[in-house]
């Protein structure tokens, strides 16, 4: 192996208590050439010595350990060293209340156990997902989660109201929550595309129940929007669109017949925007890809206000990146600043309308 190769490599420390978990998980990261597991542990206080000495680029966590478990371990590990986190445990399984806490308290990924062997996708996906998490930007994001306080609500009755679109993918969970808290309630609807498997998705619906005063929901084909609601595409295999019918706004779910890599695709909701580009404010937050860039560029070109979260904000800078590439981005801000900008945007739109 050459001696760039060798220094490019992402240092890795898993912890689980499980030896066997460990010896295989060490087994699927050798593998990989740009990977390099420095040390193992068994629990949070062998983890939190070996982060000390050795400092990996990431570690993977398991959930279930003895002593402090691996959810109370990441929660101080994000308050007092934030560094990149891949949960990789049985409790993590698809649709977990706890997949989706680890997100929201900064885990940049969650991978399930294998029940048996795991074939070679498998280990090629945890490979990839390990590696997109030592490159994200934990360090400064953990540091913007927070509560903003937010403003008097927008009174929009009676007259025709924006739509808010976000688009997110990797790190999304914690940032829409930074955002949505701080939008104002009674504010415009809110269409979401969150690139994450559908029990997850409902997980979070619910989290989000009980963390916001809107109604949050799940989007339907023709389902109108109200001021205040918050909707999320489904992961159905169906792309999650918008249309306006007699000036009301409405989701319309429609088949992938393009049959794009991700589905709902961020791409897919913003440019069904693109012939109300005047009355959308869209945002594309932390994500790996380019999904949602083409989408953006194309709702700025018809007019809409579009933001997108700085490098330094995002856990993962791929989707902003590609949209400020493109030249799609009108305001490119930090993760803090992106719901004031929203509401101001909002408050514009008001404004004028009332004027018209």
């Amino acid at each position: 192996m050459s001696a760039t190769l060798q220094s490019a490599r992402k240092t890795v420390v898993i912890v689980d208590d499980s030896k066997t978990m460990r010896l295989w998980l060490r087994s699927v990261l050798d593998q990989d050439p740009r990977l390099e597991v420095i040390g193992e542990a068994a629990d949070a206080l062998e983890a939190r010595q070996m982060i000390r000495t050795q400092s990996p680029d990431v570690i993977t966590l398991d959930v279930e350990m003895p002593g402090m478990d691996g959810l109370e371990f990441l929660e101080l590990l994000m308050r007092l060293r934030p560094m990149p986190v891949v949960m990789v445990s049985g409790a993590t399984a698809q649709g977990s209340e706890t997949a989706v806490t680890a997100l929201a308290l900064g885990a940049v990924d969650c991978l399930l156990k294998p029940t048996k062997i795991a074939d070679p996708r498998t280990c090629d996906d945890i490979q990839r997902r390990v590696r997109s998490a030592a490159c994200s930007n934990v360090q400064q994001h953990a540091h913007q989660r927070y509560r903003q306080k937010t403003t008097m609500p927008l009174n929009l009755e009676g007259q025709t109201a924006p739509i808010i679109l976000i688009g997110a993918s990797t790190g999304g969970v914690a940032a829409l929550e930074t955002v949505l808290t701080a939008l104002d309630p009674n504010g415009p609807p809110v269409v979401i595309v969150q690139h994450m498997p559908q029990n997850f998705l409902a997980s979070f619906s619910r989290r989000l129940s009980g963390l916001l005063k809107q109604r949050v929901r799940f989007a339907e084909d023709r389902m109108l929007l109200e001021c205040g609601d918050i909707v999320i595409a489904p992961e159905k295999g169906w792309h999650t669109e918008i249309t306006r019918w007699c000036g009301n706004w409405q989701t319309v779910l429609q088949p992938n017949a393009k049959k794009t890599p991700h589905c709902p695709s961020v791409d897919a909701l913003f440019s069904s925007a693109v012939s109300h580009g005047h009355d959308v404010i869209a945002a594309l937050l932390t994500g790996l890809g380019r999904d949602g860039a083409e989408g953006l560029h194309s709702l700025r070109c018809s007019g809409a206000r579009t933001l997108a979260q700085d490098k330094e904000s995002c856990v993962i800078y791929g989707m902003p990146r590609v949209a400020k590439e493109l030249g799609a981005v009108e305001q490119m801000l930090t993760l803090r600043d992106i719901p004031g900008a929203i509401n101001i945007a909002a408050r514009t739109h008001a404004r004028a309308r009332l004027k018209l």
